[in-house]
């Protein structure tokens, strides 16, 4: 006759082994689907790669290595005209100016907002003046190491002034010089082929607009000037 106990025994101990299999299983499932989760999740390197495209890692940073460090490509060189050149030139000779006149902001004006204003001339022409440098030594062009004549009388103008005249004065010569140069980059920018000259042509766009918005939010800047560039940039037809 079978030993019903041993039978029991032994049925129990099968039944253990298929819960312990059957609990590994879902362990380890488990352990997957967290790892997925934890892959894709929104900030991981996974989602990251996955929101540009599939283009992996290797992609990303080539393109962060074709890009310079105004994050405007530059491909190669190209024909340097003698709009090119001159565009190079203006560009010195405006911080070789504007740069006195900056600092001369912070000791003669009586104005916070044309002090404020004089610290973005310093901080915008020294950063270009640096680039017009590297970019003409890369391109062969010869810059200056003055100021045009007229610009070295505006400086001994500024420095002759104090206080509200010095205020009035500073805000209209340097808008007035800030919107003619602002038409000149847009000239050479839309026709030039060269992809130095489109990068700082970029930079210097971006460095001019915020200073003609630094000088007309002194208050300053009279509608006659304003006037003048327009005339200056538009001539009347003949």
């Amino acid at each position: 006759m079978p030993d019903h106990r041993g039978m029991t025994g032994r049925a129990k101990a099968r039944t253990a082994l298929v819960v312990v299999g059957t609990l590994a299983v879902v362990g380890v499932g488990s352990v997957m689907v967290l790892n997925a989760n934890a892959q894709t999740a929104p900030g991981s390197t996974q989602a990251q790669v996955a929101a540009y495209g599939g283009q992996g890692m290797a992609g990303m940073q080539m393109g962060a290595a074709g890009e310079d460090v105004g994050g405007a490509p530059v491909t190669g060189a190209g024909p340097v005209t003698e709009l090119d050149k001159t565009f190079l030139v203006k560009v010195r000779q405006a911080g070789l100016w504007e740069i006195p006149a900056g600092s001369l902001a912070q000791t003669h004006a009586s104005s916070e907002q044309v002090k404020r204003a004089g610290l973005h001339l310093l901080d915008g022409h020294s950063r270009l003046d640096q680039l017009v440098r590297e970019d003409a030594k890369m391109l062969g062009v010869t810059l200056p190491d003055q100021a045009t004549p007229e610009q070295q009388g505006w400086v001994r103008q500024l420095t002759a002034a104090q206080g509200l005249e010095f205020d009035k004065l500073f805000a209209n010569l340097l808008r007035s010089s800030h919107g003619k140069i602002f038409a000149t980059i847009a000239e050479v920018r839309a026709g030039t082929q060269n992809d130095v000259i489109r990068r700082h042509a970029k930079q210097a766009n971006q460095t001019v607009m915020d200073h003609m918005e630094v000088l007309e939010d002194t208050g300053l800047v009279d509608a006659k000037t304003i006037a003048d560039v327009a005339a200056a940039v538009n001539p009347p037809a003949k």
